[in-house]
Formats: structure tokens, C-alpha cells, sequence
């Protein structure tokens, strides 16, 4: 916890640094695509039975108080207010046109009883749950086919109590796959702001099939050895926009997806317009990810103002034969990172398959990867870029890169690089000769 609350510090310090004197520096911000929306017919989880001891199960409080939401159909929707306690539930589906509001020192705590999960569909990008075969338990709050959804609060918290799912997938005993925290499917102005999400039994915020939503001031935590606790996964989603927020999990902070092999190309749903902004965060594995589910594709992503520490890889884009599907035009920059086992990994050969029924003839196509204004202190590996034989990554561009290993002078760790094409302006330990040479520096001229 000591931990937890050095970093929500340092996150906080780092909005500090915004300001100049008494005058708020002008910030950019994608936030205003979803507008915040204020609603003034209110109801209390306590009118419909909500006890927020800790130990009383609330999951019919939750589905009865939403239930009269639906079904009041005010004009400007009706806010839900949880008040301070602690509220042990299992998963309910939320609706349209309602604003989930956590109080301070408000816990909706997940339970774990495993029979109290029920079970969905597999996503059609997936065609089967991400880690076993069918379906998959669903979503602690979870929606489909939603509009106007406001979760936030005054930073109360969404407890997983993931513990005994990572032990169960720890010991090979799972029979369908792990829940995540929130799971939005078809839905579209969505904003999550100042909530705590913890200890999720899987990935936590899963945006998938929706369009124009927004997520900002969150914290996402779980320990660093907690399988497959992404912080936000973006998936198959159109006009996102992830913001001033702190992340510290087990797997990658913010990951782009797209679907899986042969069920993702058939779904053919691309992400795009993807902004990840003003994030501080730690992981083992990546702080800003694409793939490595991006078989409907990923485009116009950018990524800037990263803040990472101790990390295992600072920016990794990954892809994999049978995956099929363009990542393209995707910007990051103005990136710190720190204690950092690989600074740069873009590569072909990362992630899994659904089944054998993959086509390994369905080859991604890698274009247009811009990476500028990096700075990196304790980075064991600068970088590693390894494209597709048949398949090779063009228009790489790297610009003002500077990662410093844990000895001091230049002999850093050097690239490794294959099957890839582009240019590198001002990059230190030099990249390796596939991004130097003259010929190539035409597909990235308009970025230099």
C-alpha cells in the first residue's frame, strides 16, 4: 500500500508541474468528445437495499436500482449514488443514460464466488474466450449496446479482489475466462473518471466495439506479478481517449486491440483515432502497447507525455503471423522512462493463437510507426525491431531517441533489427543500418 501511495504522489507532483505560480499552464486535451453531462434526477443505492458493510451482497441492490433507471426514462437520465462503505456484489449490467457515482471512501467490491459470475458469449473478434475454449465469465460492470454512460465519483473504488482468479490461472484450474473490472461492448458516449480500479482478475477497463469514449483521472493497480491485469485495452473502438491517469499492473498499462487471427479479419473492426495522453505508470511488461491482437487493424493512434518506471518494455508494438490486419500511422513521443528492460520493441512474432485454425498466409502489415523525443535512463536493451520475411515493417521513424543504460558512457546494449525499413535522425546508441540508410529517409521526410 506504502508503494501504491509513493506513486499516486509522484503522479500527482506531475500535474503539479503543469502549473506556473497560480496560473494552470494551457493543457490539450481529446476530452471534450464525450461531454460531461450532469444530471440532476438522483437515486441512492441505499433506497433499494444497498448495505455497504462489507459482507452483505448487493448484486440485487445494484440490478434493482438500475432497473428503476431504465425504466424511469428521465429526459437528462438519472445518477446512481453510492455512498461511502463497503459494497460486496457480483456483476451487473448497466444502462443508458445514467451516471454510476462512487462517493468517498465508497468500495464496490467484487465477490469471489466463483457461482456468482454468470457466463457470456465470446466476443465474434475473438471466437472464443482469450484464455480457455467457449465463453467466458462476464464483466464486474458490464453493458452492451449502451449510450451516455458516466462512471466517477469523488475517487472512490472498484475493487476485483483478483487474488483468487490469478491463483486459479496460476494452478491451470480456470474453466472459462477470467472477468475483467468493466467491459463495455457497442456503446458509445462513455466517460470513467476519478474512480480507483484494483486488484482486477483480469484486464481492467475494456472498451470493445465502442466508439467516442472517454477515460481520465483514473488509477489502475495490481501487483506487478498479477497475470494479465492490463490497465485499458481499447479494442475494436473508434475515437478514444485515455488521459491524466496512473496505472501500475501486471501486464501493459494501455494496449490497442483489434481481435484475434481468423475471427478478427472476419470481423473486420478496426481501432483508430486512439489518443493516450499525460500517463504515468508501471509494469513488467509494456507502458504503451499495440496488439498484440490487431487482426482488424489499428490506425491513427498517438501516444505522448509517458511517464514510465521500472518497466519491461517502454513502447512495444507486436504482431504475429495469422494475425493478418495494417497497423499504421501510429505517433508516440515525448516519452520518459526509466529502469527499463527494452526501450523500443516493434516485432512480428509476439501472442498466440485462438486455435490451429489460423492462417499463418495472413501476414500484418506493419507502416508508419513514428517514434520522437524519447528519453530513458537505466534501459538495459534501446531497442529491437524484427518485421515479417515475407512481411517486412516499412516507414519506422525514430527521431530524438536517447536511452542510457546502467553504465555510464555510450556503450549501451546495441538495436537488433530484421526485415524493416525506415530512417532514425538523432538516435542514441545509433539504431541499427536498416533505419540509416539515405534511400529510406523518403518515407519519413514529411515527419523529420
Amino acid at each position: 500500500m506504502n508503494q501504491w501511495v509513493g506513486s499516486l504522489f509522484l503522479c500527482i507532483l506531475g500535474m503539479l508541474l503543469l502549473m506556473n505560480g497560480s496560473v494552470v499552464a494551457e493543457v490539450e486535451t481529446c476530452s471534450g468528445i464525450v461531454p460531461m453531462q450532469y444530471r440532476y434526477d438522483k437515486i441512492s443505492l441505499l433506497d433499494y437495499g444497498g448495505v455497504g458493510d462489507g459482507r452483505t451482497l448487493n448484486t440485487k441492490a445494484f440490478m434493482e436500482a438500475i432497473f428503476r433507471i431504465q425504466h424511469l426514462k428521465r429526459r437528462g437520465g438519472t445518477l446512481l449514488y453510492v455512498p461511502a462503505g463497503v459494497y460486496l456484489t457480483g456483476p451487473f449490467n448497466l444502462t443508458s443514460r445514467m451516471t454510476l457515482y462512487l462517493a468517498r471512501g465508497a468500495v464496490i467490491k467484487a465477490t469471489q464466488d466463483a457461482s456468482q459470475w454468470p457466463l457470456v458469449d465470446p466476443l465474434p473478434s475473438y471466437g472464443r474466450g482469450r484464455e480457455r475454449p467457449g465463453g467466458r465469465y462476464m464483466s464486474l460492470l458490464h453493458g452492451d449496446g449502451l449510450h451516455d454512460v458516466i462512471i466517477t465519483g469523488e475517487n472512490g473504488t472498484i475493487d476485483g479482489q483478483g487474488d483468487v482468479w490469478w491463483n486459479m490461472w496460476r494452478q491451470r484450474t480456470l474453466q472459462f475466462t477470467r472477468p475483467h473490472l468493466i467491459e463495455l461492448m457497442n456503446s458509445r458516449g462513455i466517460i470513467i473518471s476519478n474512480v480507483i480500479f484494483k486488484n482486477s482478475p483480469f484486464w481492467n477497463i475494456h472498451p470493445v466495439y465502442c466508439s467516442n469514449v472517454v477515460i481520465r483521472y483514473v488509477t489502475i493497480l495490481a501487483p506487478a506479478d498479477s497475470p494479465n491485469t492490463d490497465g485499458i485495452d481499447p479494442d475494436s473502438s473508434s475515437h478514444v481517449c485515455i488521459e491524466d491517469s496512473y496505472i501500475s499492473v501486471g501486464d501493459d498499462l494501455v494496449a490497442v486491440k483489434s481481435g484475434w487471427d481468423q475471427y478478427g479479419i472476419a470481423y473486420g473492426r478496426p481501432s483508430h483515432g486512439i489518443t493516450i495522453r499525460r500517463i504515468t505508470g508501471s509494469s513488467p511488461f509494456a507502458g504503451i502497447a499495440v496488439g498484440s491482437e490487431t487482426s482488424g487493424g489499428v490506425a491513427d493512434v498517438l501516444a505522448e507525455h509517458i511517464n514510465l518506471f521500472d518497466m519491461g518494455v517502454g513502447i512495444h508494438i507486436k504482431t504475429n503471423i495469422g494475425r493478418g490486419g495494417v497497423i499504421r500511422n501510429i505517433t508516440v513521443s515525448n516519452v520518459y522512462m526509466e529502469n527499463t528492460r527494452t526501450g523500443i520493441k516493434i516485432a512480428g512474432d509476439v501472442g498466440d493463437h485462438p486455435d490451429e485454425k489460423f492462417n499463418p498466409n495472413a501476414l500484418p502489415v506493419v507502416k508508419g510507426i513514428k517514434i520522437k523525443d524519447v528519453w530513458g535512463e537505466k534501459v538495459l536493451q534501446a531497442g529491437l525491431i524484427r518485421g515479417l520475411k515475407n512481411s517486412p515493417f516499412s516507414g519506422i521513424c525514430l527521431s530524438n531517441i536517447n536511452l542510457h543504460g546502467n553504465n555510464p558512457g555510450p556503450r549501451n546494449s546495441p538495436w537488433k533489427c530484421s526485415d524493416v525499413s525506415g530512417a532514425a535522425i538523432q538516435v542514441s546508441p545509433w539504431p541499427c543500418s536498416e533505419l540509416t540508410s539515405s534511400q529510406q529517409t523518403g518515407a519519413c521526410s514529411t515527419y523529420f
